[in-house]
């Protein structure tokens, strides 16, 4: 396998790409900046490429970049915004469980994909070691792999291996890495992860994101008992459940003892928790977010959320304000997966107003704005003033109880 001298912020990439190319990397923490950030710079020197992204935490991409890149994506979430708002991104609407076959079926091109990797202790692999989730899929697909290698990244296995032999080129890294420490919940995230935890049984395994809400439910349920996690993403929260003796992922039914994930997106702590770590089993999308694995999973409480909700349960994930912020995801693969799991719930958890308080995120209609989950799937809404079942509820029940958990000074209108 060849090894180009250098570091990967001094690469030369005109020997790699052609003219419209699909260039990817993992999202998140996976971003390998010193490769990335070489493709920015080199950008004039090279053909027109097109830039397919999942969530960006880098700041790496910019508006600005459009003037030689073509820039598509799964979402809007994280630093991706600033090219939503500069409405440079096409995006195009997938569920996560959908898109290692639409990769692999070249229905989403893949021509060169860029990551992060370290020599794995299995002779003949590294490991990406912090994102799972399309990274089997992409190598597949791909014509040409180029990876910088990063001391920094914990050993992690399953489909966090990459095998030496589809890695095409080799550089150093010499760029910083992504950590995303876990931010601090609102008053208001506790208030409604309090309602949340309280719905969540001992013996359960929970579905969590990342943010400032999914680290209050973790924090709220620090007095469980025998929890699970099986899940897309992890964040640091999950270390201290982890810690406290509340997750030992005894009574999952499939993957005893292990949490399993498709990605890290934490600081230092977690990278160093998941390192060499044989309970942290690191998954692609296409087991995580499986609806034949998540049958199999005992008691799967699917803990999502959205942007608003109307009166008869649809769920708006993707657009606020006429901006494309958020994402479908894998919130329905999650919904659905919580109603095949025996005796799973699918929760969606979301504050009462938006941060200023001055609009509901309880709505009488979507307006067309999208519906991301739709009424027929969706089970329980929480916010901080209550929990509204909505299983088989009618349309007037449901907008009572919903109108019950909205805002006080907003249920009039509703």
């Amino acid at each position: 396998m060849p090894t180009r001298p250098g570091s990967s912020s001094a690469f030369d990439f005109s020997g790699h790409v052609r003219a419209d190319d699909v260039v990817t990397w993992p999202q998140g923490t996976g971003e390998p900046l010193g490769l990335t950030g070489r493709l920015v710079e080199q950008r004039h020197a090279l053909p027109p490429l097109e830039l397919f992204v999942g969530m960006l935490s880098s700041k790496t991409l910019k508006p600005e970049h459009a003037d030689r890149f073509r820039f598509r994506g799964l979402n809007g979430a994280g630093n991706t915004r600033t090219l939503t708002a500069a409405n440079v991104l096409d995006i195009v609407p997938a569920y996560v469980s959908a898109v290692p076959a639409l990769i692999r079926s070249h229905a989403i091109r893949v021509d060169v994909v860029l990551l992060r990797v370290r020599p794995h202790p299995k002779p003949g692999f590294y490991t990406v070691g912090v994102m799972a989730d399309f990274i089997p899929a992409m190598v597949a697909a791909a014509r040409c792999v180029i990876a910088e290698i990063d001391e920094r990244l914990p050993i992690t296995s399953q489909d966090a291996l990459v095998a030496a032999e589809d890695i095409d080129v080799l550089t150093e890294c010499d760029a910083a890495e992504i950590l995303l420490p876990d931010p601090q919940p609102t008053d208001t995230d506790m208030r409604v992860a309090t309602n949340v935890a309280a719905l969540i049984p001992d013996g359960a395994t929970i579905q969590i994101g990342v943010g400032g809400l999914p680290v209050a439910v973790c924090r709220a349920l620090d007095r469980h008992k025998d929890l699970g996690v099986h899940s897309g993403i992890i964040s640091d929260a999950v270390v201290d459940l982890v810690e406290k003796g509340v997750v030992t992922n005894a009574r999952k039914g499939i993957d005893a003892g292990r949490t399993v994930t498709g990605g890290l997106f934490g600081s230092r702590r977690l990278m160093d928790f998941a390192d060499g770590n044989d309970a942290v089993e690191m998954r692609s999308s296409e087991y995580t977010h499986s609806q034949q694995v998540l049958a199999r999973v005992q008691k799967l409480y699917a803990i999502n959320s959205g942007l608003e909700v109307d009166l008869t349960g649809n769920v708006n994930t993707e657009v606020a304000g006429g901006r494309y912020l958020g994402a479908i995801g894998g919130q329905l693969d999650f919904v659905r997966g919580a109603f095949a799991s025996p005796g799973g719930r699918a929760i969606i958890a979301l504050a009462s107003t938006t941060p200023d308080g001055k609009h509901s995120r309880i709505v009488a209609s979507l307006e067309g704005r999208p519906v991301s989950t739709s009424r027929a799937d969706v089970d329980i809404i929480v916010t901080e003033y209550g929990v509204a079942d909505l299983r088989g509820r009618s349309f007037s029940e449901r907008a009572q109880r919903l109108r019950a958990i909205a805002h006080p000074d907003f249920r009039d209108r509703l």
